[in-house]
């Protein structure tokens, strides 16, 4: 049984890449958290424009409008409370020339972004940020700036961060090569994850949160198909997500069923 503490009073602030980062690496949490009574508020770099949309755009509808469409209705889903753009652009795979773009969020300084997100954080009164690891979950290169820009903020406001991740070696074993994250490393030729050892906490949900993952998902219709992410197997693939602390115990340890991993470093 989940068990669900009162967090009423307390805010997280969860930085994302791109839409459907959120729904893929930290669905259960944020609904978990949005339970629990906590204000969440979700920060995205990109609205996704480099992704193809698997599905015909309406008429004079573009790729990001329709990300960003997709994002807030994942967002509602998910329980959010405030969602925020940062309103860079998507600097595709490792080696890509879009990456180079006056808008892109690798040419952005992180400095000015990280910033601007302590100020957004400080605002809400967020004394935990979530963001992605330093090898940037899969090495994107847009992970990796969420990794510089987040990890910056908190320290700026002296937050406590959550690094995300996966576990690759729980992966292998529960699910091999059925979670997004496997194609989205051979698409960028790199390896993911880190090792169950290096993993300091891992949150999982009831089926009920499980239910609103995939729902949230599903939402980024443009991106993911309700077969590349069947009911059957979802829990095996899906059903625990992974981070790294940085600094004091915050909102995601107060979670029921957060693990500590023995000998993790934090």
């Amino acid at each position: 049984m989940t068990v669900s503490p009162d967090l009423r009073g307390h805010t997280v602030l969860v930085l994302h890449a791109h839409p459907d980062d959120e729904a893929i690496f930290t669905g259960i949490t944020l609904s978990r958290l949005a339970e629990a009574g906590a204000r969440t508020v979700l920060v995205v770099a990109t609205a996704g424009e480099l992704g193809q949309s698997r599905l015909p755009l309406r008429p004079g509808e573009t790729i990001p409008e329709r990300r960003v469409a997709e994002l807030e209705r994942a967002a509602g889903l998910l329980g959010v409370s405030r969602l925020v753009l940062l309103g860079k652009r998507d600097s595709g795979l490792p080696g890509w020339s879009e990456g180079e773009h006056a808008r892109a969020l690798t040419a952005a300084d992180p400095l000015r972004l990280a910033r601007h997100v302590a100020e957004i954080a400080d605002d809400e009164g967020a004394g935990t940020l979530v963001h992605d690891d330093e090898h940037g979950i899969y090495g994107h290169p847009d992970h990796r700036a969420a990794f510089r820009i987040g990890a910056t903020a908190a320290e700026l406001v002296g937050a406590t961060g959550y690094r995300v991740t996966v576990d690759r070696e729980h992966l292998h074993i529960t699910a091999r090569d059925q979670h997004l994250v496997h194609g989205a490393a051979r698409a960028a030729a790199v390896p993911f994850g880190r090792v169950t050892a290096e993993i300091g906490l891992a949150v999982s949900g009831s089926p009920g949160h499980l239910d609103r993952k995939r729902a949230a998902m599903i939402a980024h219709s443009s991106q993911i198909a309700p077969e590349d992410v069947p009911g059957a197997g979802f829990a095996s693939a899906y059903g625990i997500e992974w981070y790294r602390r940085s600094g004091e115990p915050g909102l995601l340890d107060a979670l029921g069923n957060v693990h500590l991993l023995a000998g993790a470093p934090t």
